[in-house]
């Protein structure tokens, strides 16, 4: 029977799951490609019989960048309501229960598909990111459920001995020919810009907790974006983790190095190559620019891992961190010390001893691009990110570092690099009369910088523009106090109403949800007599939900007056975890 697998993934989980999916559905005897929902043809989907979706939620409730497209076909008014009903599906949602809008994507679409016919043959499923289990406290019972349902439906049964399902093959290439390397500095689909590192500065003390870096960018071409704007970069391994790798590889005496160079092909007709596997590449361009080295190991990695390894101990374990039962301990060694790929690798020598070429580029993560909001106008001549760089400790022996923030902290000026620049997620009112309230503590101030940047070009142009007003938050005045300079200007010529908290300072903590009720009798008067729009950004954790508890308060307590102006989408968050 045939069976159909699509996902829409932004970090690469859902991918993940849907290959999962897949791998297990030929194991039940059904054949059928997995499939981006960018790389399926959406007006084929009224002749499929049997669908299951892998859906993640992004940003606001937003859907993937890689199902825009077939989320658009889906909603086209032409389409009658008896569209799909010879299809079955399932739907499978990843997301994250601290943002308001959990799950969204996967809720809407199960919505859709249900109005247009379509039969679901099990409940929804809703992984939350912040079950003790991350994703697979939920899709682990669900994708079971799956193959009970459907075995009872279908008459399907699982193969009673279970075939190694692989995605490629790869063959070493003896004559090795010229290797381009250019090519993988970007390897997604969407046009990339050559960008010029101008300034890559810290903007916090040397002695302030977190790094944050300011990083201005030019370009030789002619490059334009909107205020909310994204750039989106596709970071490197570092030279050091690089190397720890063929150290790894060179202490077990395998039977291939850094100079290796392979050609890759898809094992299966209706599997989609990766874009940076169209050529042929070397182990040590694979190990820089596209293998994801300090990648937190999913269950798959552990599972190849675990095919010739002949160290009982190894092997057991290995396969316990795979099964339900060995969640807890999963759980425990690798993401609550938040262990990289790398030291995973480490820990199983004898499993490693074994590996073969196909089975490590079967097991490896690629590197996932990076979003950063673009914190300048396009007027300013500059592009500008705000990047905090990720470096923690936790119970292992050296620190946590984020891949793409300290690729970025160690670029130096005047080196280039590829970026897009893709829509942000916020909505600007069409009026730019419209007044603007923006929430920005930490580096959510970044977008709202690129558009007061923008307000005031406008304003230097002639043009009339509405009231702005901004709230920003940090620690210290003197340590985290992002965009000082740019604060004290507004502040002169009083051409925005700016409110600073610096929660550090004085005895008493005081943060920005705090002098949103000091302003709200002023705050409502913008929101009720001049239509203000209201924007939010910066960290998902407390403060998103602290802030709209002081906006409905401002509104005399009518919690039905914030609802509405959500659905509006005249109050807005953007947020991350």
């Amino acid at each position: 029977m045939r069976i159909l697998v699509l996902y829409g993934s932004q970090t690469g989980t859902a991918q993940d799951v849907a290959e999962q999916i897949w791998r297990e559905s030929r194991q039940w005897g059904f054949q059928g490609p997995v499939l981006s929902l960018e790389d399926y043809n959406m007006q084929q989907l009224i002749e499929e019989r049997l669908v299951i979706f892998v859906v993640a939620t992004t940003g606001d409730g937003m859907e993937p960048d890689n199902m825009k497209q077939a989320w658009r076909f889906l909603l086209k008014r032409s389409l009658p309501s008896s569209s799909l009903d010879g299809l079955q599906f399932a739907c499978l949602g990843l997301g994250d229960s601290s943002y308001p809008k959990f799950n969204y994507a996967a809720k809407k679409l199960h919505k859709r598909l249900l109005n247009l016919g379509a039969k679901s043959i099990c409940p929804l499923g809703l992984c939350d990111d912040q079950h003790d289990y991350g994703h697979l406290g939920t899709s682990l019972a669900w994708i079971a459920d799956l193959w009970q349902t459907l075995s009872s439906t279908s008459a399907v049964r699982k193969q009673p001995e279970q075939e190694i399902v692989k995605r490629w093959k790869v063959r070493v290439l003896e004559q090795q020919p010229a290797l381009s390397e250019e090519r993988l500095h970007w390897t997604q689909r969407q046009e990339a810009h050559v960008f010029k590192l101008i300034e890559n500065t810290r903007t916090t003390a040397e002695d302030h907790f977190q790094d944050v870096r300011l990083l201005r960018l030019s370009s030789a071409q002619t490059i334009t974006w909107q205020p909310g704007d994204v750039l989106e970069v596709q970071p490197q391994n570092s030279r050091e983790n690089v190397q720890e790798f063929f150290d790894l590889l060179k202490e077990h005496q395998l039977d291939f190095d850094a100079s290796t160079v392979v050609e890759v092909s898809s094992a299966h007709a209706d599997l989609p190559l990766p874009l940076p596997y169209a050529a042929p590449i070397s182990l040590q361009q694979a190990a820089r620019y596209i293998w994801d080295l300090s990648a937190r190991p999913r269950q798959r990695l552990l599972e190849v891992l675990a095919q010739n390894c002949e160290d009982e101990m190894e092997r057991e374990k290995l396969l316990e961190f795979c099964s339900a039962e060995g969640l807890d301990d999963l759980i425990a060694y690798v993401n609550r010390p938040r262990r990289t790929l790398l030291e995973l690798l480490s820990d199983f020598r004898h499993a490693m001893s074994k590996l073969t070429l196909s089975q490590l580029f079967e097991m490896m993560p690629l590197i996932q691009t990076r979003s950063f909001s673009i914190a300048s106008a396009a007027a300013s001549g500059t592009l500008d990110l705000l990047v905090a760089v990720v470096n923690y400790k936790t119970i292992m022996h050296t620190p946590r570092l984020g891949l793409c923030s300290n690729w970025l902290k160690g670029l130096q000026a005047g080196e280039e690099l590829r970026a897009a620049i893709k829509p942000g997620t916020m909505n600007w009112p069409k009026e730019p009369e419209t007044p603007l309230i923006m929430i920005g503590p930490g580096t959510g101030i970044a977008p709202f910088r690129s558009i007061i940047q923008e307000r005031l070009h406008q304003q230097q142009l002639g043009h009339d523009t509405g009231p702005l007003v901004v709230f920003f938050g940090c620690r210290n005045k003197a340590k985290d106090y992002h965009f000082m300079e740019d604060f004290k200007a507004w502040q002169v010529d009083q051409s925005v109403e700016v409110h600073v908290a610096f929660s550090r300072d004085q005895e008493n903590k005081v943060y920005v949800q705090h002098l949103i009720k000091e302003c709200g009798a002023h705050l409502a008067k913008l929101i009720r007599e001049q239509n203000a729009y209201v924007y939010v950004a910066g960290s998902s954790n407390n403060m998103p939900k602290a802030v709209r508890e002081a906006f409905i308060e401002a509104l005399d307590n009518d919690a039905l007056h914030m609802e509405q102006l959500i659905k509006q989408r005249r109050y807005q968050e953007e947020t991350w975890a």
